[in-house]
């Protein structure tokens, strides 16, 4: 089978696409012949080893994909060789097999394709767990997302208009806005040309929002905290701006704010039963068309080094995908 694959750490373009043997699965896990498999920033951290998840080369990026059972191990009754299902792991994604463990797999409902599949679950996981079980979000609260183009912030953008919030969406160009607008944003601030604060007090009336939902770090974590509301919580969900910001710890104090983490991958093994909730919810919401993936593009396994790059210079919207055939 064809799989790429990180023989050495390194930017993407060191990636190789080779053919391997297929694979066999484990006791309590399932081999699943992968349709598609979204691309994520994490994935272009994993291959540099810079990610939290550090696996010896040689070894396939991408943590989700989506595809049909081809095996099972010893001890796996929950799936069977020929259901669809999307797969949640840390890297493996990107071949045309992929081993993943049998209860980390998510079941796809009859009205989903292959290609949304692969780009849903890391995206709206976390997303949703972080404005559900995190934020505790609630409707008529205003919600701001840094980065609210890119595939965790459409997908925080989208779950909180279903969970009746207010959405204010940050985005570096117009262009982008744009797409956040179609996507259900209230309002809009674009950074890269306005003061992120000055917005902030404008569209809130000086009270200041709720809930910031921050996968972006770097120089505007801390202008979003010092605009939260009383009782606000800051979400911190990630750095794609590549700087891990120093927060003056005192904001927390005279906001009376809650900064919280949410660490999806985490959740999804300490609170199983929650997590799979979560999913069947989130389910619901895409049959119901109220949440649905932006595919900016999709590219064969032949190009991953060129999809990775994509994401890794901040050049998509939504979400990229590889396919297999």
């Amino acid at each position: 089978m064809k799989a790429v694959l990180c023989k050495k750490l390194g930017p993407p373009e060191d990636l190789v696409v080779e053919e391997i043997p297929s694979l066999e699965p484990r006791a309590g896990q399932v081999v699943i012949s992968v349709k598609a498999a979204g691309v994520n920033f994490p994935d272009t951290l994993i291959i540099q080893g810079k990610y939290q998840f550090k696996p010896e080369p040689p070894f396939s990026p991408g943590g989700e994909a989506a595809g049909i059972v081809k095996s099972v191990g010893e001890g796996v009754t929950s799936v069977k060789p020929g259901d669809r299902v999307i797969a949640a792991a840390t890297w493996g994604g990107f071949a045309q097999e992929m081993v993943a463990d049998a209860d980390r797999l998510v079941p796809m409902p009859d009205g989903m394709d292959f290609v949304p599949a692969s780009a849903f679950i890391l995206t709206y996981g976390t997303s949703y767990h972080a404005l559900k079980d995190r934020a505790h979000l609630q409707p008529g609260e205003t919600m701001l997302v840094l980065g609210a183009s890119g595939g965790v912030g459409l997908a925080a953008l989208q779950i909180g208009k279903a969970m009746g919030a207010r959405v204010i969406a940050a985005a570096s160009s117009d262009a982008k806005l744009e797409l956040c607008k179609r996507n259900g944003a209230d309002e809009v601030i674009n950074y890269g040309t306005e003061d992120l604060r000055s917005r902030i007090k404008q569209l809130t009336g000086g009270k200041g929002v709720d809930v910031v939902y921050d996968p972006v770090g770097g120089p505007y974590s801390e202008p979003a905290l010092r605009d939260m509301a009383w009782n606000g919580r800051f979400l911190v969900v990630g750095f794609a701006a590549g700087d891990i910001p120093k927060i003056p710890l005192n904001l927390a104090l005279l906001k009376g704010c809650s900064i919280v983490g949410v660490f999806w991958g985490a959740f999804t093994r300490n609170e199983a039963e929650r997590n799979r909730r979560n999913n069947e919810e989130l389910m619901q919401m895409y049959l119901a068309g109220k949440v649905k993936p932006h595919i900016h593009a999709t590219y064969p396994l032949e190009r991953a080094a060129e999809a990775l790059n994509e994401v890794l210079y901040k050049r998509v919207t939504g979400k990229v995908v590889l396919v297999t055939d």
